[in-house]
């Protein structure tokens, strides 16, 4: 009887999933079978697809992971037409915050995050930072990855051209692995670590302290333990600050998507 009842159960979450994901996705292009499909053999629902799913650590950052192809091209039409909806966004206001209870399509984006970290292929940075030790990486810790909720916090964000973030550390009211989904416009994020003496010698002399990283649409990026603490994030988007392989990015709108979690309060 407890087990039927766990099916049914799993059943009805697998219902109630599908129906969110369709919100903000659309719906998927396979067959809608009603028989509960393991993750291993469903197809794609949401992302680029899990053959184009790969993870490159960024070298010299311990912590970053960028995701270039999380979303495809019609994915992200339709993310942004589920933020549009909510009707966030006016010439008088650009950032929106949920806290607790986030949209469907926020909750159904969040488990697209962790699905893509749980399936998608690894590429372990070669460079300074790296040591034998990360060949087993994972783009988040175990026990980030699985705790209960993922996040329960978001930002979006609607930038104009010219628009950016200055360099900062995400407030220590929340936890450890941060999510960020890029939407519309690409762009340089700069991290940026302040080393004092003592930095340089524990972290060596060679080692980056300035590292910059293009964020495609579509592309996803999680930043956890040193790259979340000890490394400020920045986008410049001024004219002639937007430079990747030698040429300036071109500066349209940008929208992007923040997943944290808040710690608990204390007792």
């Amino acid at each position: 009887m407890a087990a039927a009842a766990a099916a049914a159960a799993s059943y009805d979450d697998e219902l109630r999933s599908r129906e969110a994901l369709r919100e903000a996705f659309g719906d998927s292009s396979e067959s809608e079978s009603d028989a509960p499909r393991e993750v291993a053999s469903s197809p794609p629902v949401g992302g680029a697809g899990r053959e184009r799913w790969r993870w490159e650590a960024v070298a010299g950052v311990r912590g970053l992971w960028l995701c270039p192809d999380f979303l495809s091209s019609d994915d992200q039409s339709r993310l942004l037409a589920a933020i549009q909806r909510e009707g966030w966004f006016s010439d008088a206001n650009n950032q929106a915050m949920r806290f607790g209870d986030l949209p469907p399509w926020a909750v159904q984006l969040s488990a697209l995050v962790r699905e893509c970290i749980c399936i998608g292929d690894v590429d372990v940075g070669i460079g300074p930072g790296w040591t034998n030790e990360d060949e087993d990486a994972c783009p988040l810790p175990s026990d980030l990855l699985w705790r209960e909720p993922l996040f329960d916090q978001l930002i979006a964000n609607r930038y104009k051209p010219g628009e950016g973030i200055c360099a900062h550390v995400d407030l220590m009211r929340f936890d450890d692995g941060i999510a960020i989904v890029s939407l519309e416009s690409a762009c340089v994020m700069r991290f940026s670590r302040e080393c004092a003496a003592s930095d340089t010698q524990k972290h060596g002399e060679n080692e980056p302290t300035d590292v910059p990283v293009c964020l495609n649409p579509g592309s996803l990026v999680v930043m956890s333990g040193d790259a979340r603490y000890h490394w400020k994030h920045e986008i410049n988007r001024k004219p002639g600050a937007q430079l990747w392989n030698g040429r300036e990015l071109d500066q349209h709108r940008r929208t992007s998507v923040t997943l944290r979690k808040l710690k608990a309060s204390p007792n």
